[in-house]
């Protein structure tokens, strides 16, 4: 019988009022773009995507996730852009603190150490808005959200009517 396995990704998750700014944001674009609005409940920003992890693997996962030390910071989400190849709308940050790269330096040491996947694509920060968009017009003005990040979190992805539902496994504090 084959091992179970967990869908499984590193992210950072914004608070609920950030969250509802961020799909007020959604909802601006989806005037200009249509497509699908993510649910508030979904929005984060990928660290590192590992895929289908098997539950055997999750113990070291987690240990060696816990052995990261790394600081906060804070990300100002100021920009809207579209990916014309996955019909993506996404929310992002002009300026990429110096902390958030160490972040994902250090997860993807981890990682590669680990044999697990998530270590190797390029890293673009952002926040899916909006899926299956396909602007009509200039992308709105985005008024600039603070983004204050004190944790990290490990989540796992299950398939739902609705489309994925996320569930937190682990946390990890910054600082």
């Amino acid at each position: 019988m084959a091992e179970a396995r967990r869908r499984l990704f590193l992210a950072l998750w914004p608070g609920p009022e950030l969250a509802g700014r961020l799909q007020t944001v959604s909802a601006e674009a989806f005037r200009v773009c249509g497509g699908r609005q993510m649910r508030v409940k979904t929005l984060h920003l990928t660290l590192a995507f590992l895929g289908d992890v098997p539950e055997s693997r999750i113990p070291a996962l987690l240990a060696a996730m816990s052995r990261i030390k790394g600081r906060p910071f804070q990300l100002v989400v100021d920009t809207l852009g579209y990916w014309k190849h996955n019909r993506i709308v996404w929310g992002g940050c002009r300026a990429q603190p110096e902390a958030l790269d160490q972040l994902v330096s250090a997860i993807r040491q981890q990682l590669v150490a680990l044999g697990l996947p998530g270590g190797s694509d390029s890293f673009s920060p952002h926040i899916t808005l909006l899926c299956k968009a396909r602007p009509v017009g200039e992308l709105p003005a985005m008024t600039p959200l603070a983004w204050p990040v004190g944790e990290w979190v490990l989540m796992e992805s299950c398939p739902s009517t609705a489309g994925a539902d996320y569930r937190r496994l682990a946390a990890w504090p910054l600082g």
